[in-house]
């Protein structure tokens, strides 16, 4: 190999060293900037960590802007605002959840008063709840619930009875105290809890069930209920039949009005100096 040849092996070659030795650098070079780079934010984090542990007022304002955030993304993506807590407030159950007897109870009584059977079904278990700790049969419980409002749980008489149970909601302030206040009475399960301590306080006092449904009536000093215990008396009748198995036909009734009125005889006219009685009746009785 002549000389030239020689120098031009070793230009090359020392190019090649010089060439290796750059790349060598800067990958060396880029290694330790992200080392150093994820040293500085893990040290950052850390120490944000600590702020928070210290600091539980920064922790709980950054939940809460954070979930504030969250809530508007997803306000923007439904078009709605979520309530996570809905479900917590909803008067109803799993009719297949319940034991044979109450589900049987809640499906017939949502075929006869076209209620769903999910509302009727958390009423049919309060009201087996109920029954038992005030020594009532719970089938009279919801057939005085179903003659007094046909399962509107937003009811109201000309007299002011309110919701299921039909409850004189100005009469019985002092049951509602309680259960936060007299708008407790729209509340299902609470005017049933209610209308259940006033007709157990009417059946005791007047000594007999057909007398004490005539005071929950407030019809206690007048000589006619208007065939309210009868009504409730045969609708009562019949659930039992359902809880013990037997097929019992569905009719279904017309439209219930609110009560607590003395319902006038069939084909009378309203009487309102009746139902003005039977105001004044329900109020010097407390029923």
């Amino acid at each position: 190999m002549t000389a030239s040849g020689k120098v031009a092996r070793a230009t090359r070659a020392k190019a090649a060293r010089a060439l290796r030795t750059f790349a060598a650098d800067v990958a060396q070079g880029f290694f330790e900037i992200t080392h150093n780079g994820l040293a500085v934010v893990g040290v950052a984090v850390v120490i944000a960590l600590a702020a928070l542990a210290t600091r539980p007022e920064l922790r709980h304002a950054g939940e809460t802007r954070l979930m504030s955030w969250l809530q508007e993304r997803q306000v923007a993506a439904l078009g709605m605002v979520p309530d996570l807590g809905a479900i917590d407030r909803a008067t109803a159950a799993n009719p297949k959840e319940l034991p044979k007897q109450q589900a049987a109870v809640a499906y017939w009584l949502s075929r006869k008063y076209r209620v769903a059977p999910e509302p009727l079904s958390a009423l049919v278990a309060e009201a087996w709840e109920a029954g038992t700790r005030a020594k009532l049969d719970p089938t009279l419980i919801l057939a005085v619930m179903a003659v007094e409002s046909g399962f509107n749980p937003f009811a109201q008489s000309s007299v002011g009875a309110q919701g299921l149970m039909q409850v004189m909601t100005r009469v019985h302030t002092d049951k509602y105290e309680v259960f936060g206040g007299k708008l407790a009475a729209f509340d299902p399960v609470t005017n049933l809890r209610v209308g259940v301590k006033v007709l157990q306080e009417c059946i005791q006092r007047a000594g007999s069930l057909q007398a004490g449904l005539k005071f929950y009536v407030g019809a206690a000093h007048l000589p006619d209920d208007g065939g309210y215990a009868d009504k409730v008396l045969a609708e009562h009748a019949r659930l039992q039949q359902v809880a013990a198995g037997r097929a019992v036909p569905v009719f279904t009734p017309p439209p219930v009005a609110p009560l607590r009125t003395v319902a006038p005889a069939l084909g009378a006219k309203p009487d309102l100096a009746a139902d003005s009685e039977a105001e004044k009746v329900a109020a010097l009785s407390g029923f």
